[in-house]
């Protein structure tokens, strides 16, 4: 890969999460079909955490069921509990724990009981670090910003706290507000395939007509390559051509957006002010 900083893998549950009508989950593992050509396959947390290892990243995930929304309590119960045999399987697969730090991820739905059980498990299991799984699946926002503001405070401050799935500037800041530490997602390459760039004033779909002549960089406030070197204008006929450079230079700047972003909101954090940066932002941001 090429990549001399931190890598983290995802132990796939989300994946079988999203192939539901392809897939059979049993105690033993998930059995489920290619999306591509049909083709049958199986992975469990063993293999999961083989795989894991193999690829020598330094974070990687236990294996679990992410929830539907959404979902009863009875198949929300059943589910975070083998999602807990799971994470101690695991634990025990795990050949590399001195080198490759294991997360295990808190479910529960939408229940609160259900949340705090998971977590409360987890953490008598001695993880390096928890994730948060199961949110942004659907669910209204504000539903999402009460059960982590009721999860967080279950997980140890002293070890990292991950948000899974989240992407969006105002989740990243709220998720930063109720103690998430980390959050990783796909929107910004996602929407830069689709030739729309995150700006300081909101969202451009580059891509819209009344960008044709426009000679202005995507966003005066950023530093990036992408904005010290091209124009709308340009990008926007990248895109319309179907040229991969379109989509690499918004993902380029997409990047580097979030990143500034969340550099603000740590020293919005040193300053205490982190309120207040959140009210600032979004006027600029949502134009509210």
């Amino acid at each position: 890969m090429n990549w001399d900083r931190a890598i983290l893998t995802d132990s796939g549950g989300f994946q079988v999460f999203s192939l539901s009508d392809l897939r059979n989950i049993s105690e033993e593992g998930v059995k489920f079909k290619s999306h591509l050509d049909g083709s049958s396959h199986f992975i469990s947390p063993e293999k999961s955490m083989a795989i894991q290892n193999n690829l020598g990243s330094d974070i990687m995930m236990a294996f679990d069921e992410c929830v539907p929304y959404p979902a009863d309590h009875t198949y929300t119960r059943l589910s975070m509990e083998r999602t807990t045999r799971w994470a101690k399987r695991c634990m025990e697969a795990h050949k590399f724990p001195e080198k490759q730090g294991l997360f295990g991820i808190v479910q529960g739905g939408m229940y609160m009981d259900l949340r705090e059980e998971s977590a409360k498990q987890l953490v008598d299991m001695n993880f390096p670090g928890y994730a948060v799984g199961g949110l942004s699946v659907g669910e209204p926002a504000e539903l999402m910003y009460d059960v982590l503001a009721y999860t967080t405070p279950f997980l140890p401050e002293d070890k990292p706290r991950y948000l899974m799935g989240v992407g969006t500037p105002d989740y990243l800041i709220e998720a930063v507000i109720r103690g998430i530490d980390m959050c990783d997602c796909v929107l910004p390459t996602r929407i830069a395939r689709n030739g729309t760039a995150l700006t300081s004033e909101g969202k451009v779909v580059v891509r819209n007509a009344t960008y044709e002549r426009d000679w202005t960089p995507l966003d005066s406030n950023c530093d990036c390559y992408t904005c010290k070197n091209y124009t709308r204008a340009y990008i926007r006929h990248l895109i319309k051509c179907g040229e991969i450079l379109g989509a690499r230079l918004l993902t380029i700047h997409n990047l580097r957006f979030l990143v500034r972003l969340m550099e603000d909101v740590r020293k919005a954090i040193e300053n205490d002010e982190l309120l207040k940066f959140r009210n600032d932002f979004y006027s600029k941001y949502y134009k509210t």
